[in-house]
């Protein structure tokens, strides 16, 4: 039985070093993951109900593996050619287009979670005299 789980762990060594990897040399990817921290800590801060968690963190995940798999579609493109090639730039551009949707709707979700609990917020703030 440990066996077992020993090869399972060991299975996603590969993975780990791929996250590792994109995160020393992507800094796209690394603005997204201290986006996550900062969008967490708030959560953490103002409370979020168990479905504004689960809203939140699938948008961050989203937002994180789509910029992983552009990461991914960036690298083979450019071992495939480093000339400039119209269909090679357009699955780029593709790629990287999926990061900003991914992006915006983590916005959206953004807003509709944290607005109304920021409002709440400073709604109640006493005003100075």
């Amino acid at each position: 039985m440990f066996r077992c789980l020993y090869a399972v762990l060991r299975s996603f060594a590969p993975a780990f070093e791929g996250l590792c990897w994109a995160l020393r040399t992507q800094r796209n990817l690394r603005v997204h993951a201290a986006a996550v921290v900062i969008v967490t800590s708030a959560g953490v801060w103002l409370g979020l109900q168990a479905w504004e968690w689960c809203a939140v963190l699938l948008a961050a995940g989203l937002v994180l593996t789509a910029e992983l798999l552009n990461t991914a579609v960036e690298a083979l493109a450019d071992r495939v050619s480093r000339e400039r090639e119209e269909a090679i730039r357009r699955v780029k551009d593709v790629a990287a287009a999926a990061v900003l949707i991914a992006a915006l709707i983590s916005v959206v979700v953004g807003f509709i979670v944290f607005l109304p609990k920021l409002w709440r917020l400073f709604e109640n703030v006493p005003s100075t005299p």
